[in-house]
């Protein structure tokens, strides 16, 4: 059953010309909004050409925040190339990117960087924020939900590996008529925590040394 989705609105929207670090260069309409439950500054990044979304989903990804990877290029996860390549798809295709300030999967920045040095000590990416007396995933994608109602987008294609963000959105009452899968952007230092993703939380990651 849909849970009951508080009201949001467009609070303000402004154009943005990006440029990222290997030339690519789009323009993005960001959104900002009023009466998102957690009062966090979530924001709705829209790229490409406007679809009617009634006739053709926008392609959209919910994109945690992650200042190690979008920002410094931390390679010790795949976020920061994942962000690089949902803003292009979905400026090809036409859509949303929602960029939500969730760090950590939830737990906050310091206690990502907390988590990173029980890693060191051999616990994987889960492990670590329990062992912080954390969830696994605090993660809740209500806001999500809400800037895509503010929209006018109730079905979406989704641009994710994450089975969770597809059942938390579907709860909240919109419509993911298709799950679109990001490509695999393994290292030598995020292979323990993409093969994490896959184990502990059915990430649709094609991995060569996971069975």
């Amino acid at each position: 059953m849909d849970e009951t989705l508080p009201t949001a609105t467009v609070r303000t929207q402004v154009t943005v010309p990006l440029r990222f670090p290997d030339g690519y260069v789009t323009t993005a309409r960001v959104h900002s909004f009023h009466g998102l439950v957690d009062g966090r500054e979530h924001l709705a990044i829209g790229l490409g050409e406007p679809r009617d979304p009634d006739a053709s989903p926008p392609l959209v990804r919910p994109h945690s925040e992650c200042l190690t990877g979008d920002v410094f290029g931390s390679q010790r996860c795949d976020c920061g190339p994942q962000l690089r390549e949902a803003v292009e798809r979905i400026a090809d295709a036409g859509g949303y990117l929602l960029y939500l300030r969730q760090e950590g999967r939830g737990i906050g920045l310091y206690a990502k960087l907390d988590a990173y040095a029980l890693q060191d000590g051999g616990l994987d990416t889960y492990e670590a924020n329990v062992a912080l007396g954390r969830g696994a995933d605090e993660r809740d994608y209500t806001v999500a939900a809400q800037m895509l109602a503010a929209l006018g987008v109730t079905r979406v294609a989704l641009l994710s590996n994450n089975p969770d963000k597809a059942a938390q959105l579907e709860r909240l009452g919109v419509t993911v008529v298709d799950r679109v899968l990001t490509g695999v952007h393994l290292s030598p230092a995020n292979a323990g925590y993409l093969a994490a993703k896959v184990t502990r939380a059915d990430h649709a990651l094609d991995l060569p040394f996971v069975p």
